[in-house]
């Protein structure tokens, strides 16, 4: 119950962030969820995107460094405080949070959290005896069909 996350290595000079995004039009890859971290001289770029194993595939012909990652990802209504029962339910399970982010759909009144934890396998079963139904990919997939 996870979903595909593209991790990129990246030099942090200007233009970097454009170049990739210029690849994924001339692609035809669509982009649904983006974090960027940085460093003084380099970043990690995270993104969802509607088809992985193409952008994998065709990063990999560009000469860029990547790497495919399983993460969570939860539909939590699109209001204040929403996202305070989840992280309630993880932190009083013992379930540290590496790194996380948000993005919008086109399902209304509805957000979405991307989350990378150390096991995943134990954090679906925690947000599950909680009611929290984390999606897949095919559901993500779904969401902007």
């Amino acid at each position: 119950m996870t979903v595909n996350q593209i991790s990129v290595f990246m030099e942090n000079t200007p233009g970097q962030l454009l170049e990739f995004t210029k690849l994924l039009e001339q692609h035809n890859i669509d982009l649904r969820a983006l974090s960027l971290a940085e460093a003084e001289d380099f970043g990690i770029l995270r993104v969802i995107v509607d088809d992985s194993y193409k952008t994998v595939r065709m990063l990999k012909d560009e000469g860029y460094v990547c790497s495919v990652t399983q993460v969570l990802a939860v539909e939590i209504p699109d209001q204040p405080g929403a996202l305070v029962k989840i992280l309630t339910v993880l932190g009083d399970s013992g379930v540290n949070l590496e790194y996380m982010y948000a993005f919008l759909g086109r399902k209304k009144d509805s957000a979405f959290m991307i989350f990378r934890v150390p096991d995943n396998d134990y954090a679906v079963k925690v947000l599950r005896e909680a009611g929290i139904r984390p999606i897949d990919q095919e559901e993500l997939h779904q969401l902007f069909a």
